[in-house]
């Protein structure tokens, strides 16, 4: 899907082109974003208008070091896209990267940066929700490594764009015991107790 930003195209890659290209990378990384609620609920519902992937900040210089040849650009807030350079540390306010086979090229993938402190994930909006690092991810049956929906949820719980609706309908149905706990509790924490989604978690 195809579509025009100020800073230019983009064309994201495939989910199957985007794990081929993230294979030479040692670390730990996972498919984010919408397609991380589809492959939690086992089925593709919606287009997509970019391929986001969560890396570690503490491993960001690993993905630059897997992709030598591709261009990267580091999105300062509140909105400015600048070049990354190798082997530059991104600053800790920085958390969106993105990448791009050559200049003429449209944008293919953007890589979100997030903190950990110890063995746990730390939610970059509010630093009290925090969980394990071995619960931040999973994997789908054909292999892919992605966000927990509870957690990319939690991320999507702020704009609540159309798109963001839908991917809390069809995660719904599909969340555990213990992730709807654990999504009412942080969305509550983040957001308020009269946040909608609160709510028809509350309800069951």
């Amino acid at each position: 899907m195809r579509t025009e930003t100020p800073w230019g195209t983009w064309d994201p890659l495939s989910l199957p082109e985007t794990v081929a290209l993230l294979a030479p990378l040692s670390g730990p990384w996972w498919i984010a974003g919408g397609y991380a609620v589809e492959l939690a609920v086992g089925r593709a519902y919606r287009e997509h208008a970019d391929i986001d992937v969560l890396l570690l900040r503490r491993d960001q210089l690993a993905v630059q070091r897997a992709l030598p040849h591709w261009e990267w650009w580091a999105a300062d807030p509140p909105g400015t896209l600048r070049p990354w350079r190798s082997g530059e540390v991104l600053p800790e306010e920085v958390h969106d990267i993105w990448c791009r086979p050559g200049p003429d090229e449209p944008w293919r993938v953007q890589f979100m940066l997030d903190d950990v402190v110890g063995e746990d994930w730390v939610f970059r909006r509010d630093p009290r929700i925090r969980l394990p690092l071995d619960r931040l991810g999973a994997v789908s049956g054909d292999g892919v490594p992605h966000v927990v929906p509870q957690v990319q949820l939690l991320y999507k719980s702020r704009s609540r764009r159309p798109k963001d609706e839908r991917d809390f309908e069809a995660a719904l149905p599909v969340l555990g015991e213990d992730q709807r706990a654990w999504l009412t509790e942080t969305i509550t924490l983040a957001e308020g107790a009269d946040h909608p989604w609160a709510a028809r978690l509350r309800a069951g």
